[in-house]
């Protein structure tokens, strides 16, 4: 049968210093150069996941900002694409404006790709997440509301304490209009909340693929909440053993830890090409 083997990547396939491994790269490259169709679901952008997978194959498409793109690796050209409506995005917008929240706002403007923020409004989860990315083509500080909500917007992210994002995520939630999480940052102490199209999840997306590349069958591998979709569409589905406890109560068993090269020494033990 023809197995699509899918990965998350923070807390999964990358190591709690944000890279990959050379034996983890070596054994996926290895099995993919036999025949392995390998690809990996992730709530970052394109951009940033290929910073973090530089060295690793990339044949076939992959899954980006939790399903609501699929890119070509390659090309960066997208394949499959989700983004709000105009109602939708005055909706959301007209709630932060409630709940008194200064968001990231990801957008296709004019066909470049944007990641904008009002300039000033920067708490310190927002500044963690900055500092990360120096030098990314998207980001896109703007003076103030007239510029942020602009383009083709298919994501919004809000950072902060728990007790503040917990009143718009209810709000956004009970909506049931969209895909809508919130969880802990990995690695930090602030709270990330995301709203995307309602389509937006990583298990379409990867059924999306799996029909494109005629798959028979998939396995997953992940750490959070936003994998559980993705584990439920699965015929096999592991979680790491850093993962979190909601992930490996939908698992069909555990791997080692991110840090252990969990999903590579799964993937050596158990694909034959």
């Amino acid at each position: 049968m023809k197995t699509l083997y899918v990965t998350d990547l923070d807390g999964t396939l990358l190591r709690s210093d944000n890279t990959i491994s050379p034996f983890t790269i070596n054994a996926i490259n290895g099995l993919v150069d036999k025949g392995m169709l390998f690809t990996y679901a992730t709530a970052r952008s394109l951009v940033s996941a290929s910073v973090v997978t530089r060295g690793l194959s990339a044949r076939i498409p992959v899954i980006a900002y939790n399903g609501a793109f699929i890119f070509h690796a390659d090309t960066g050209l997208p394949l499959y694409s989700l983004f709000f409506t105009p109602e939708e995005s005055a909706y959301i917008t007209t709630l932060l404006k409630r709940f008194q929240l200064y968001p990231f706002v990801y957008s296709f403007q004019e066909g470049v790709e944007r990641l904008s923020w009002i300039s000033g409004t920067e708490n310190e989860g927002a500044f963690h997440y900055l500092q990360k990315r120096k030098g990314d083509p998207r980001l896109n500080p703007v003076p103030d509301e007239s510029r942020l909500y602009t383009g083709d917007m298919f994501y919004f992210t809000c950072i902060g304490d728990r007790e503040m994002l917990l009143p718009f995520y209810e709000t956004v939630a009970a909506s049931g209009l969209f895909t809508c999480t919130m969880q802990q940052e990995l690695y930090e102490t602030e709270y990330w909340c995301e709203v995307m199209p309602k389509k937006a999840t990583k298990a379409n997306a990867i059924t999306r693929l799996k029909e494109l590349w005629g798959c028979d069958r998939i396995v997953s591998f992940g750490d959070s909440l936003n994998d559980i979709s993705m584990f439920r569409i699965s015929q096999e589905c592991y979680a790491v053993e850093n993962a979190a406890p909601a992930l490996k109560e939908n698992a069909t068993g555990l791997i080692p830890a991110c840090d252990e090269d969990g999903v590579a020494k799964w993937l050596l033990t158990h694909v034959y090409l």
